[in-house]
């Protein structure tokens, strides 16, 4: 069975997540304090011109207002150059993203971080671009992302920043746009603010209240939510704030989304770390499944979770954790008058889902490791870790 790493004091490096998606456009906050290369990445984040359909940008999806995640509650988002094409994953928040480590493999032979749910991108360039061609994405061309830059209100600015003549090569071009993306994001502090009310509390500048405190408490005990053995809370050796993931991969066993479309076939699967997206790993059977562990910084203001959007609720998401093996009737369909558990795995790796570690180590009819008053008190919780610029629902 594939186990996670918990980690500690691991070297950071910088990173990048998608960027795409449909329907409205959120804008970010002008910013000052960026240098040329990021500021040019604002202008590109946000700007339509640069998708097929000429309605979409990377804000479209990751708008600023819900934390660079999404803004409605659709499981997945919709693409493609007449914006009709559905995705397949959840639009991830593009917050702390900067916190990220390349995708490795530990000495245990763990995998550990990179960017996407599946960890595949090797760099920051390499993730920015995906969006921007994907035919369910943003659909368009280098070719035509590059025409567009070089006729449009900020040309002179990129010739400025990266040579009179970086318009006459597509390729090294397409490139410094995926580059000034992955500036704005590492340069800007609204994607990495660390202001939400547990920072303050951390630093001795506000209090939790008593379901606040409540909730820490049940999201750190290792026999009760056991939240931070993932999703770590404390600080890091050298004082850093916590980032509430360990960027390790698990398999949670989520329910199958039948509201996106791919599932009406059968056959498909989303197997994370072992395919369809991630192909380097397709031989690696015991990691069909796990997806990366996200933070949970801003999650109160998500309108999706998991990597399928398949809950729409935070204390639902708490509720399936802790109540997925000993109310299973209450997340999955019933087939043949038998309960089909991890419905959204081929039956041949549905052994691969974490039933060891608390609290996914119950049995059916057994007591969860969580009350319905304790959940309530682990959501009051994290509801502390939203940023200061983010309505807190």
């Amino acid at each position: 069975m594939f186990h996670k790493l918990r980690l500690a004091g691991i070297v950071l490096t910088a990173s990048l997540a998608a960027c795409g998606g449909s329907d409205s456009a959120g804008q970010p906050a002008a910013s000052t304090g960026l240098n040329q290369a990021a500021l040019l990445g604002q202008k590109i984040f946000s700007d339509q011109s640069l998708s097929a359909s000429g309605k979409q940008s990377c804000a479209s999806c990751h708008d600023p207002a819900f934390g660079h995640a999404q803004n409605n509650g659709e499981p997945v988002q919709f693409g493609g150059p007449n914006g009709d094409a559905q995705g397949f994953r959840a639009a991830p928040s593009l917050r702390y993203r900067n916190e990220v480590p390349v995708f490795a493999f530990d000495k245990e032979g763990t995998p550990i971080g990179g960017q996407t749910r599946d960890g595949r991108a090797p760099s920051l360039a390499a993730q920015a671009a995906v969006p921007f061609v994907a035919p369910h994405e943003m659909a368009n061309t280098k070719e035509a992302i590059v025409a567009a830059i070089k006729a449009g209100p900020y040309a002179a600015q990129f010739r400025q920043a990266f040579g009179a003549a970086i318009f006459d090569d597509v390729e090294q071009a397409f490139a410094r746009v995926t580059f000034a993306v992955q500036q704005y994001q590492l340069e800007d502090p609204q994607f990495h603010p660390f202001d939400s009310k547990y920072d303050l509390f951390l630093a001795g500048k506000a209090s939790l209240g008593e379901a606040e405190l409540r909730g820490l408490a049940l999201f750190n005990r290792p026999d009760k939510g056991n939240c931070a053995a993932c999703h770590t809370s404390a600080r890091g050796a050298n004082g850093a704030a916590p980032l509430f993931t360990d960027f390790s991969f698990d398999n949670l066993g989520v329910p199958r989304n039948a509201a996106i479309k791919a599932t009406a076939n059968p056959a498909y699967f989303d197997l994370g770390l072992c395919g369809p997206d991630r192909l380097d790993l397709a031989v690696r059977l015991d990691l069909c499944g796990a997806f990366q562990v996200p933070t949970l910084r801003n999650v109160a203001t998500r309108k999706v979770f998991f990597h399928n959007g398949s809950f729409n609720q935070l204390s639902e998401v708490v509720r399936f954790y802790v109540q997925r093996d000993t109310n299973p009737g209450d997340w999955y369909p019933t087939v043949g008058g038998v309960v089909e558990k991890y419905n959204d795995l081929p039956a041949a790796y549905r052994g691969n889902v974490n039933t060891s570690e608390a609290p996914y180590d119950r049995r059916l009819g057994e007591q969860p490791a969580l009350s319905s008053a304790e959940i309530a008190d682990v959501v009051a919780f994290l509801r502390t870790l939203t940023d200061a610029d983010l309505s807190n629902p």
